[in-house]
């Protein structure tokens, strides 16, 4: 069936949000908190408050998983990379996919949208903003009441009896019965530096997630490695603060053209991933990851409508140098001299670079000790963590059962869930699949508990009232 959308103005968003609250009223949600407190402690830590946190959160809080906060490292307003490190002028994602909404049409950002801006600017969107996308977040957790503290980063993450601390920079202590790392695309890892860039000092090779003054970049000649979508959007973005000129070097014979995972995003894809074999969820990620996804197009054209904008194929960066105070880098084409150099090359995983976690990954179970096979196809495939159904990572030996008890909702799950750890087409199906393993496992864990409840209760359905004694027989 055709969607279609009513020819309405704009409602405002006191409007959206009294319906989001009567659509909450009539499911009886948030439900109320069905699990017995213990002083001190919290039922739920989520570390992290991008978009995985906050959907991670309500999803938990709506269900009676009320004792919960989040923690994020960063300034209220600048959660997730979306005004910090991404820099495309859109969202890659289409417009229609409801993100973290978890099945409600008011908390969908078309909604939010329209309640601003009526239908036929919704219409005429293509796609959605980025910093527009930020505003919705900010919205998303401002209308739910989600409990955040901001400028919390975590130092540490270790067992703590039947509990797990959480040490923070600031000296404080939390402990909680689960934990949720809800820390996007540098989880249990950080961006990929490849190492024949270490010559180059840090004022001239910057990684594309850096913070970059793009401003002055004015009249600099600039290099931009790796031609996926973050290449594209720094070298736009260097390009429209006026560099002399930016040339991109790929490995790649070519541009990839297709975006592949377009092809197999389905219901099916989100609910059946984690039940194929091994072999089969490595085989997909692996030809997904080796004919690369297509930049958008815009981001493309925003680029190639610069004159002063060129890229070289098949070109990868040999060796790198330091002469007479440029970035000379040398490739199959001959040497190259720039005034700095961008690397986007994504984000990799490795928890020797995350100290706060040594003691999670010490004790997880990886791919590469769950299935050796999966060695040989390289990458990140082996350092991948192999999690449980509902995300939770899984012991390497008897001793570190604990580890269940930490959920990985970031890119390092992606080869056991796929998608569901954090984009936007599935989060709502992961952050609900959490919520699902997060809730059972406090039902079984409290089942005593839940039991004396049961025999404890005593509230009468028939008063005596309800007959006469003289029918008694």
């Amino acid at each position: 069936m055709q969607a279609s959308s009513i020819d309405a103005g704009p409602d405002g968003l006191p409007a959206l949000e009294a319906r989001l609250a009567r659509d909450l009223a009539v499911l009886n949600q948030p439900a109320p908190n069905w699990i017995t407190p213990r002083p001190g402690v919290l039922d739920v830590a989520v570390i992290g408050a991008g978009m995985g946190g906050l959907a991670a959160a309500f999803a938990l809080i709506r269900e009676g998983v009320r004792n919960i906060r989040l923690f994020d490292e960063h300034p209220a307003g600048f959660e997730g990379p979306w005004v910090t490190f991404a820099r495309m002028e859109t969202l890659r994602s289409p417009k229609h996919l409801v993100g973290p909404a978890l099945g409600l049409p008011a908390l969908t950002f078309r909604a939010w949208h329209e309640a601003q801006f009526g239908t036929a600017e919704w219409d005429a969107l293509w796609r959605i903003p980025r910093t527009q996308w930020m505003d919705y977040l900010k919205w998303y957790r401002r209308v739910l009441d989600l409990p955040v503290e901001n400028d919390a980063r975590m130092t540490s993450l270790a067992p703590r009896g039947d509990l797990v601390g959480i040490g923070f920079a600031d000296g404080r202590q939390a402990l909680a019965r689960r934990v949720v790392l809800a820390t996007g695309r540098d989880g249990l890892g950080g961006p990929i530096m490849p190492a024949v860039f270490a010559p180059l000092p840090p004022s001239m090779c910057v990684h594309s997630s850096a913070e970059i003054d793009f401003a002055a970049l004015r009249g600099r000649r600039i290099a931009v490695i790796g031609a996926g979508a973050s290449g594209f959007d720094n070298a736009g973005a260097a390009l429209e603060a006026g560099a002399a000129a930016v040339t991109m070097l790929m490995r790649r014979r070519h541009v990839p053209r297709i975006n592949k995972g377009m092809g197999v995003s389905s219901a099916g894809m989100n609910a059946g991933f984690y039940d194929l074999p091994p072999a089969q969820r490595v085989q997909l990620t692996t030809y997904l990851t080796d004919t690369g996804t297509a930049p958008p197009r815009l981001s493309v054209m925003r680029c190639t409508r610069h004159e002063n904008f060129h890229w070289a194929a098949s070109c990868p960066v040999l060796s790198a140098r330091l002469a007479d105070g440029c970035a000379v880098l040398a490739t199959p084409r001959g040497d190259m001299s720039f005034d700095l150099v961008i690397v986007a090359t994504g984000f990799g995983i490795d928890t020797s670079r995350r100290p706060e976690i040594a003691d999670l990954a010490a004790g997880m179970l990886r791919w590469e000790d769950a299935y050796p096979p999966v060695v040989a196809e390289g990458g990140d495939h082996g350092a991948s963590p192999f999690l449980g159904p509902y995300f939770e990572f899984l012991p390497r030996g008897p001793g570190d059962a604990w580890v269940g008890r930490v959920y990985c909702l970031n890119f390092a799950g992606t080869l056991s869930h796929y998608k569901l750890t954090g984009d936007i087409p599935a989060i709502s199906a992961g952050a609900t699949r959490l919520a699902d393993g997060i809730i059972r496992s406090f039902f079984t864990e409290d089942y005593e508990d839940h039991y004396q409840r049961l025999q404890d209760f005593e509230t009468p359905e028939l008063r005596g009232d309800e007959w006469q004694e003289n029918k008694l027989l």
